[in-house]
């Protein structure tokens, strides 16, 4: 029987996907007044981070092409992008298989402790597989709202 949290992780990811759903390419390119970001790089973001929460920190091998981090790390921003971005659909196709991939590969290792732990920008402090896993629907959510607001603005 799967873990509940692979359920959480699967819906969560299903309501990320469904709010950038009818965004093109051009679309998912605008950086709304007021907002530091568009859609692009939310789900890149949500991406990244979902990966390095998965495997980084317990070294598993992650499929992050190098210039995610430059793209949508933390305090990146779209004004900065250089070079050629992954097109949205190629995003979207990473977002959709991540969940299930994460499930397989560390789905029996969620009460493992990392090496060392992880303090997140908001002070949270992550011991274990399941801890990581767990914060990151916090974070996701987060960035589904700023792609929901985005899109309200476009």
């Amino acid at each position: 029987m799967a873990h509940f949290l692979f359920n959480q992780l699967a819906f969560v990811r299903g309501q990320a996907l469904k709010a950038a759903e009818g965004i093109d390419e051009e679309a998912s390119l605008i950086v709304p007044e007021r907002f530091n970001n568009n859609i692009k790089w939310n789900l890149g973001h949500i991406y990244l981070v979902q990966e390095r929460f998965a495997f980084y920190f317990i070294g598993e091998e992650m499929i992050l092409p190098e210039t995610f981090s430059s793209w949508f790390g933390r305090g990146t921003k779209p004004a900065d992008w250089q070079g050629e971005l992954p097109k949205t659909d190629e995003l979207k196709a990473l977002l959709e298989q991540q969940t299930e991939r994460i499930e397989r590969q560390v789905g029996h290792r969620l009460a493992e402790s990392v090496s060392e732990p992880f303090t997140t920008s908001a002070g949270m402090k992550l011991f274990t597989v399941e801890e990581f896993l767990t914060f990151s629907l916090h974070h996701e959510g987060l960035h589904t709202e700023a792609i929901k607001s985005i899109k309200r603005f476009l």
